[in-house]
């Protein structure tokens, strides 16, 4: 359960070498609401403070960390259709947010790559389901399959933050696509091997669509000798784009490898226009320019002359964070989390509802199709040269790509 802090003030803080934050007071209002799950509608209201702990420690390269910010304390009170019930977006308020049906997805599998086990994975994925009255999906039907990264069950060691991600991602992918099945594939370890391995397992188990909640740093060399297991046409692979905002050089690894569908963060509030929600660029939401390999063909943006992280973006900000349920370690059941690791699972659910899977073997339909998108236009998520590479605009911007899914055309 060890990892970073952060403390965010309306979805902005200052970053430190030594990956800690500090955490700014919150209110007793605040405090009373989220232990109660009581609706807040207004920007102003989630601009309080907001303290969140990372499910992961820093890593040395070659290792992945996973992305998932658990809320500690303050913010993250974007309730959902209900005044009562937890905190954090349900699952038909980012059905809702996003445009989408969530009656599709039939016939798709969804798979999770993460490291570690979480024994809790099925029990706790029941629970979430259940209570926002999403069908069952059990290891008994077929629908859930957990397996080591090898396909079999030699389940690796238990772990209490990768044990979050884990709920987080399936939780996810239920309440985007409640009819698809969904697939755990647990790595040995974080090293960038065993989550490579994992992704092959996934694709050779039959999964429509895989989500990467994570990232690593490494050698150029071993970052390109490490491409060839994200590289799967017919499968779109989805990636976390990161929780530190525009790092450039560079962005990590596999969000930067040019086939996959790298992911990036916005905060999500509601609104009282048709959409009935509005969304700006989450602060922490990475973005950046790759510094080896080629420019994809379909990304025409000026400011990187190789890859620029992100594709397309969704709710990532932990002060606008999502309801999941997670019982090991000290978890206690229903909580709020942020971070990419969000953002990841649901558009690799997007892309099952859509159901366009076997053309995809890169993010160019997104390019082609980028009106189908929401374009978010406010927010940034640091400083740099290039403007359009940490502030979202009009068009292509860094930390939210081309947009949020406004239903699956664009998937």
């Amino acid at each position: 359960m060890s990892g970073r802090f952060y403390g965010i003030q309306g979805g902005h803080s200052v970053r430190r070498a030594n990956w800690k934050f500090r955490a700014a007071a919150m209110s007793a209002a605040l405090m009373a609401a989220l232990a109660g799950g009581v609706v807040v509608q207004s920007g102003a209201a989630q601009a309080a403070a907001t303290k969140v702990k990372a499910s992961c420690a820093p890593t040395q390269p070659g290792v992945a960390h996973c992305l998932a910010l658990r809320v500690v304390s303050g913010g993250a009170l974007a309730s959902g259709t209900a005044k009562s019930g937890p905190a954090g977006w349900h699952p038909a308020d980012l059905q809702a947010a996003y445009n989408l049906d969530p009656s599709k997805g039939k016939g798709q599998t969804v798979a999770i790559v993460d490291a570690y086990d979480d024994p809790n994975a099925e029990s706790d994925l029941a629970v979430y389901r259940k209570t926002f009255g999403l069908p069952p999906c059990t290891s008994a039907s077929g629908c859930f399959r957990k397996v080591d990264q090898r396909g079999g069950q030699h389940l690796p060691a238990a772990n209490g933050g990768w044990a979050e991600e884990i709920s987080l991602d399936l939780d996810m992918v239920s309440g985007v696509c409640p009819q698809c099945n969904i697939l755990l594939v647990e790595g040995d370890t974080g090293k960038a091997l065993d989550l490579g391995y994992a992704v092959n397992s996934a694709v050779r188990l039959g999964a429509t669509e895989v989500s990467n909640s994570y990232g690593y740093r490494g050698t150029p060399k071993g970052r390109q000798a490490l491409s060839v297991f994200y590289d799967h046409p017919g499968v779109p692979i989805t990636v976390s784009s990161g929780d530190d905002g525009y790092d450039n050089p560079p962005n990590e690894i596999p969000a930067a490898y040019e086939t996959v569908t790298a992911v990036g963060g916005t905060s999500l509030f509601r609104s009282s226009d048709a959409r009935g929600f509005r969304e700006t660029a989450w602060r922490f939401a990475g973005s950046g320019c790759a510094y080896y390999g080629q420019k994809p063909r379909w990304q025409t943006d000026t400011g990187c002359a190789k890859r620029a992280v992100s594709d397309v973006a969704a709710v990532a900000d932990p002060s606008t964070g999502v309801t999941v349920y997670d019982t090991f370690k000290a978890d206690t059941g229903f909580e709020v989390f942020g971070g990419t690791s969000v953002s990841s699972p649901i558009i690799a659910s997007v892309y099952a509802l859509a159901g366009n899977g076997a053309t995809i073997k890169d993010a160019r339909r997104a390019y082609a199709h980028s009106s189908a998108l929401f374009d978010v236009t406010e927010g940034l998520n640091g400083k740099c040269s290039v403007s359009y590479l940490c502030n979202a605009g009009p068009g292509y911007d860094g930390p939210t790509g081309l947009g949020t899914p406004n239903g699956t055309n664009a998937f």
